[in-house]
């Protein structure tokens, strides 16, 4: 989970480059990388395709589509710093639909230190500024169906490869963005190219290691140290605005 986490954050920090893209359009170039990969993989080392688990394959691959999408669109209306403080109720969210639905157990003291990771998130983020309301119920939801899909990989556990799990997810997004892009495609220039096909290698990775991770322990064990994205977030900061003051 912690090679996954700092995968997600070296994509995110070239999402931030990329803003001015249509979402449906990264959300293509995010999927269809990663699933040149995984596919390539798959079928080199002979691994059923399709999987076993079809019907909650599926859903993992439209719930994480969903959450995807939905914190895409919210940068169009919040700051980046609040968009990420709020997605980090995910965590909460995936153990509260662990004790419901996969009957995991959680120590009162856990969502004691939950709160308290949450609130210093918010302490380290902050929320700069109002709050526009459609931009925080589209990352509270996107926060809900994160939650949801790592319930989804550990109720599929390893019933099926990670890279099958991926590969689903990676299908449907490329499938949706591909089609939901055409009437406002903006054809990158230059670098933009690099930089949208690298979403694509670290999102790979990122999911492949998330997927082992949840099939591998419990979620409530899991999905708390999501918050060490924090951590690697503020620390490419640092290190990107040194690089910035030592170039001028």
């Amino acid at each position: 989970m912690v090679i996954s986490t700092f995968s997600f954050t070296l994509m995110n920090a070239f999402v931030k480059y990329l803003s001015h893209f249509p979402t449906f359009e990264v959300v293509f170039f995010r999927s269809i990388g990663s699933l040149v990969l995984a596919t390539s993989y798959i079928i080199y080392k002979g691994i059923p395709i399709m999987g076993n688990n079809k019907r909650l394959l599926l859903y993992r691959s439209f719930a994480g589509l969903t959450a995807m999408s939905l914190f895409f669109m919210s940068l169009k209306y919040i700051p980046v710093g609040t968009a990420v403080s709020l997605r980090y109720i995910s965590p909460i969210f995936a153990t509260f639909f662990a004790v419901l639905w996969l009957k995991e157990k959680l120590r009162s003291v856990q969502w004691l230190l939950f709160l308290i990771a949450f609130c210093g998130v918010l302490f380290i983020k902050g929320f700069g500024g109002a709050v526009d309301t459609t931009g925080l119920l589209l990352v509270l939801t996107a926060s809900v169906f994160s939650g949801l899909v790592y319930v989804l990989i550990r109720k599929i556990g390893k019933g099926d490869h990670p890279l099958v799990v991926v590969n689903y997810f990676m299908f449907i997004g490329t499938v949706v963005g591909g089609l939901l892009s055409i009437n406002n495609f903006s054809t990158p220039m230059g670098q933009e190219w690099l930089l949208l096909l690298s979403l694509g290698f670290f999102g790979f990775f990122g999911q492949l290691f998330m997927t082992k991770a949840f099939q591998a322990a419990k979620t409530t064990m899991v999905a708390p140290l999501k918050y060490i994205e924090v951590i690697f977030t503020l620390t490419i900061g640092v290190f990107s605005v040194w690089g910035y003051i030592h170039v001028f």
